[in-house]
Order: structure tokens, then C-alpha cells, then sequence
């Protein structure tokens, strides 16, 4: 069972890294996620920025061990995204990189929303006036 909730958590924290990366473009259609992906859009540049691990991670890991795998070391990013993306090992360097890039991509996200709804607003008050 360890280990069937350690790949849950596993998609769990797949998804999670998704929607911190591409979530802010969710909010063209709802503006009301950005309570939602503001916190977790800064989470994840902090995580990345600060060289931590996610917690998720080692409650991953402990499942995993439960459940008679193997633990893995580094963190998820690490782990699982890296060797799909990059052949070389996550260095502090390239950490830098992926915050700065989880920040770039999310100020493009809200700079589009905000411009869709400064034009919906718009739109609204010529339609009313």
C-alpha cells in the first residue's frame, strides 16, 4: 500500500510542478485561481532559488522505502524531471536557472491574463455605458 501512495504522491507532485510552471495561464479563463497558483508559483521559484527540497520529496521516499523500494536521493526535480530534459546532474547553478525560468514564464502568464482582463473590463464598461 506504501507504495501505491508514493507513486500517487509521485503524480501528485508531478502535477503540482506543472501547474506552478504553466498554471498562471489558467487564469485568462479563471482569474479567481490566482489565489491558488500565486502561493504556489512562489513556493516553487523559492524552492528552486533557495537550493531546498519540496517536502513532498522525502514523505515520497519514506512511502517508498515502506513500501519496499528504494529511496531516492536529491529532490524531485532532480530525480524525476531532470533526466527526462537534461543528462547532467541538478547543480546549484542550474537550479538559479529553473527558478529564474519558473519566474520568466509565470510573469509572461499574468502580464498575458492581465491584459485579457484590462480588455474584458473594458469591454464591460463600453457595453454598460
Amino acid at each position: 500500500m506504501a507504495g501505491v501512495l508514493a507513486d500517487l504522491l509521485l503524480v501528485v507532485h508531478l502535477a503540482f510542478v506543472i501547474f506552478v510552471v504553466t498554471g498562471g495561464f489558467l487564469l485568462v479563463r479563471w482569474p479567481r485561481l490566482i489565489w491558488l497558483h500565486l502561493p504556489t508559483a512562489v513556493w516553487g521559484a523559492y524552492i528552486e532559488f533557495s537550493g531546498g527540497i519540496c517536502p513532498l520529496t522525502p514523505i515520497e521516499n519514506r512511502l517508498r522505502v515502506r513500501g519496499g523500494g528504494d529511496a531516492y536521493s536529491g529532490d524531485f526535480v532532480e530525480h524525476y524531471l531532470l533526466p527526462l530534459l537534461y543528462p547532467a546532474q541538478l547543480t546549484p547553478g542550474f537550479q538559479l536557472w529553473l527558478g529564474l525560468g519558473v519566474v520568466a514564464v509565470n510573469v509572461l502568464a499574468y502580464a498575458l491574463a492581465w491584459r485579457v482582463w484590462r480588455r474584458r473590463s473594458a469591454a464591460g464598461r463600453r457595453g454598460t455605458g
